[in-house]
């Protein structure tokens, strides 16, 4: 059995002289105590939940799109390393073939000891407006498709899917009624207006993919998609803290609007842990520089974040308390794969999934459903 002792974010709050004990790589005891077993690791810092992004493309050179299974076992370690211990293996609108044999290499993937667990699919398009599809392949996106998403879903029947569509698309409606029960569904890369991602919402959508980029802005007489899931209900929202894709007021202003329902995300591409140059995003040449990553003309491209400096940023940047900040990053995107019976919180029965942040909130350590990992 395995003890680590120190302060931890448990139950909500970051508390002293807690003991964790681990075995077979699941939490057995989580007790705040004064009695320390003397084979008990005392850990500096802050331990918290092991992070899960549910939308991360690539790293460390890989993408999910290269449909090899060394390229999937290298991003799966590659953020493992730096803190995800979970993650939603995420597609790009691709051709048929290329988007199926993507789908078969994730799910193929065996879990690893160290590497992030992939917990979810998530399909980013091709059911996507053209008008807004960033960097995706233009020549890829096509009308929503019942058949074909009824194929990669067989590819991997017990996989929590996500899909993001633009509810302006033809055959979006039609395909969320299909599929509401097995899908969840994710707005995104729309030129929808605030009517329409509403309507979409009481279609069955209930997610929106990395609030405030690809979509219509808000604007005090014209709220755009934005507005819509700024206002929700229930719904879940992305984004992506790297201090490029969102200001850091903006960054605030949809953590305070949408309190335990927004998910911090990397978008990570290839690039992600690499040197500045110039690299593959599907069909297009990315250029990193300056930490971003973009197209020749200047169309944000992924980015090169980790989920561990995603949680610094929103600390430094957007200037919100740890406490604040560590559900969006484990709590939440949890909920969204559909794992929060084993995964976001330091609990018994959930899996050993830790990571030791230091006074900076960087990562340190990182342990994978029980196996330490050095970051």
């Amino acid at each position: 059995m395995n003890h680590l002792y120190g302060r931890a974010f448990v139950d909500g709050a970051i508390r002293d002289d807690i003991l964790i004990r681990f075995e077979e790589g699941v939490l057995v005891d989580v007790d705040q105590t004064l009695r320390v077993p003397a084979d008990a690791e005392r850990i500096g810092g802050l331990l918290v939940p092991g992070f899960i992004d549910v939308h991360v493309h690539g790293g460390d050179g890989a993408d999910f799109m290269d449909a090899h299974d060394d390229a999937t076992a290298r991003i799966l370690a590659f953020h493992a390393r730096h803190g995800t211990t979970a993650l939603a293996a995420t597609t790009l609108s691709a051709s048929r073939g290329d988007l199926q044999n993507a789908v078969e290499s994730i799910a193929r993937m065996p879990a690893s000891p160290d590497g992030a667990e992939i917990v979810a699919i998530h399909l980013e398009g091709p059911y996507i407006s053209g008008d807004r599809a960033g960097a995706q392949d233009q020549h890829s996106i096509r009308p929503a498709d019942i058949h074909e998403l009824a194929a990669l879903i067989a590819e991997a029947p017990r996989m929590r899917w996500i899909a993001t569509v633009a509810p302006e698309v033809e055959g979006v409606r039609a395909l969320i009624d299909h599929f509401r029960e097995r899908v969840l569904f994710a707005i995104g890369h729309t030129n929808a207006d605030h009517a329409l991602a509403a309507a979409a919402l009481e279609w069955g959508a209930s997610h929106f993919t990395h609030l405030y980029n690809a979509m219509t802005g808000l604007h005090h007489r014209d709220p755009g998609v934005v507005g819509a899931a700024l206002t929700s209900v229930h719904a879940t929202a992305e984004l992506i803290a790297d201090g490029v894709h969102v200001h850091p007021a903006a960054l605030r202003v949809a953590v305070t609007a949408m309190p335990h329902r927004i998910a911090l995300v990397t978008d990570a591409m290839r690039a992600c842990g690499l040197s500045e140059g110039t690299y593959k995003l599907y069909d297009y040449e990315v250029t990193v520089a300056d930490g971003t990553a973009r197209l020749s003309d200047g169309t944000l491209a992924g980015s090169v974040l980790t989920t561990g400096d995603a949680v610094k940023n929103m600390v430094e940047l957007a200037g919100l308390p740890i406490e604040t900040v560590i559900p969006l990053a484990t709590e939440v995107p949890a909920r969204i794969a559909a794992v929060s019976d084993r995964k976001g919180k330091i609990e018994m029965r959930y899996d050993a999934d830790l990571v030791q942040l230091t006074e900076r909130f960087e990562v340190e350590r990182v342990w994978v459903r029980g196996t330490p990992l050095q970051a």
